[in-house]
C-alpha cells in the first residue's frame, strides 16, 4: 500500500494537497485498491461548490460505486477531464495523474484538521483487521 506524506486524509479515503488556497482532492491508494479497477469517474462542473462530507461525484469500478466526499469547504476550479478517457489513471497514479478535482478552500483552516500520513495509517491498516 502507498501513503504519500505530502497530503492529508479523510476517514472516507480522500487525500487533499494544499497548493496555495487550492486544495487538489484524490482518492487514496488503499481506497482504489479495495475499488479495484476504474472504469468510470462522474465528476462535478466548474464553479460548483461543496461542503466538507458532502459527495462531489461517483467512482465507478468492476466492482461497485462509490461516492467521493468533499475533504474541505469549496469551490470546483478544476476538473480532471483526462480521467473521461483514462479512468485507470485513478489506479495507476492514485496521488499524481489520477487526481480528480481542485478547490478553491473556503476555510483553508480545515485542511490543517485533517489526517495526517500516520494517523490515517494507522485508520486504514485497522480496517484490515
Amino acid at each position: 500500500m502507498k501513503f504519500d506524506d505530502t497530503v492529508r486524509y479523510v476517514k472516507s479515503h480522500e487525500w487533499a494537497r494544499k497548493d496555495g488556497d487550492e486544495i487538489t482532492v484524490g482518492i487514496s491508494d488503499y481506497a482504489q485498491d479495495s475499488l479495484g479497477d476504474v472504469v468510470f469517474v462522474e465528476l462535478p462542473e466548474i464553479g460548483v461548490t461543496f461542503t466538507q462530507g458532502t459527495a462531489f461525484g461517483v467512482v465507478e469500478s468492476v466492482k461497485a460505486a462509490s461516492d467521493i466526499y468533499a475533504p474541505i469547504d469549496g469551490e470546483v476550479v478544476a476538473v480532471n477531464d483526462a480521467l473521461n478517457d483514462n479512468p485507470a489513471a485513478v489506479n495507476e497514479d492514485a496521488f499524481g495523474d489520477g487526481w480528480l478535482i481542485k478547490l478553491k478552500a473556503a476555510d483553508p483552516s480545515q485542511y490543517d484538521a485533517l489526517m495526517n500520513v500516520d494517523d490515517y495509517k494507522t485508520y486504514s491498516e485497522g480496517l484490515d483487521e
